[in-house]
């Protein structure tokens, strides 16, 4: 490695087989798993789950959920962190959208998690894509709240706005690490350009939306620079933060620095929800999906997001919509 960027001191005693006692997986033995993952097999869908070898899996398909992944399994960027793998990707297939539509209907979700691998060789960055699978999945489920977990699509406001334009829920983009570390452990990414992607995110739709971001601890990085990485979140309108543990997915990955203990996780959210996050999710083995229904977006969000669809598709808003103000006494003049 050159003398220069950012670097990590690794304790060789951490890289052993056996992990700390509250780095815990339960094996599967509920039956919703086996049918979840059969479903999901049945549909010919990707889900980040196994993709990234979430330590979760196990928990979130036997409670029939799971977080689908669109747009390929083959990723264009090189990611130290990251499982899924790298290669040249295929061409989207037009019926994906449908698909992960009728897998959230036959799984009866109430929230649905939508993501995707870094699509660098498409000129939108997988925009359109995720825009269709959005509005599939709507017209599925109206109720239902829909999540998506993009890629920065390189900065590109247009393709931003696609996704925007389809009106999700909760808009969720990971900076996955503190900014000294960022050029170490994100292939292709910038720390300030993903939280301008955020707040921007936010801004095309004049707030109405829930933005959320998560980070990996365990990679070298010191307090203090989490707390910034909080507060820089917070700068640009963030209201929901995701804190886990790094593990190492195989030996060619980043080497686990640190493990995190439990106690330590516990001090962080009280920080996270004392500087203004609306939900916290943090421990060792949260992942940015992690009991993710357990977050819903405000009531006004929601309503918001209802009228721009029904806007959208044309439909009139009657006055049962409306939320109309009371009159005053002695504001209305009899005419009789």
């Amino acid at each position: 490695m050159s003398s220069c960027g950012p670097k990590m001191r690794m304790d060789p005693v951490l890289h052993r087989d056996k992990k700390p006692s509250w780095i815990k997986v339960r094996l599967p033995s509920n039956p919703v798993f086996w049918s979840t993952k059969s479903l999901i097999t049945d549909l010919k869908l990707v889900t980040v789950c196994e993709e990234a070898q979430c330590p979760n899996r196990w928990e979130c398909w036997s409670q029939g959920t799971a977080t689908f992944m669109i747009a390929g399994e083959k990723c264009t960027r090189a990611c130290g962190f990251c499982a899924v793998k790298t290669a040249r990707p295929d061409a989207l297939e037009a019926d994906e959208p449908q698909r992960v539509a009728e897998a959230t209907q036959r799984l009866n979700l109430r929230h649905v998690v939508i993501t995707a691998v870094a699509r660098d060789d498409l000129r939108d960055g997988g925009a359109e894509h995720f825009k269709q699978t959005i509005e599939a999945v709507r017209a599925a489920n109206p109720s239902i709240i829909i999540e998506v977990l993009v890629p920065d699509f390189n900065d590109r406001d247009w393709a931003l706005q696609m996704v925007m334009d389809a009106r999700p829920h909760i808009f969720n983009h990971n900076i996955e690490t503190v900014e000294r570390l960022t050029p170490l452990v994100r292939s292709r990414a910038q720390y300030q350009r993903s939280l301008s992607v955020l707040k921007k995110a936010k801004a095309m739709v004049d707030g109405k939306i829930a933005t959320k971001s998560g980070i990996m601890l365990g990679l070298g990085e010191r307090r203090d620079e989490i707390l910034r990485a909080m507060d820089d979140l917070r700068e640009h309108d963030v209201t929901v933060l995701t804190l886990g543990q790094y593990l190492r997915p195989t030996p060619k990955h980043l080497p686990v620095v640190e493990y995190i203990e439990p106690a330590t996780f516990d001090e962080y959210r009280e920080i996270a929800l004392q500087k203004g996050f609306r939900h916290v999710a943090s421990g060792p083995l949260v992942r940015s999906s992690y009991h993710a229904a357990d977050f819903r977006p405000e009531l006004d969000v929601i309503e918001a997001i209802e009228a721009d669809v029904r806007a959208t598709k044309g439909l009139e808003v009657g006055p049962e919509h409306l939320r109309l103000p009371k009159l005053k006494s002695g504001l209305v003049r009899d005419l009789s």
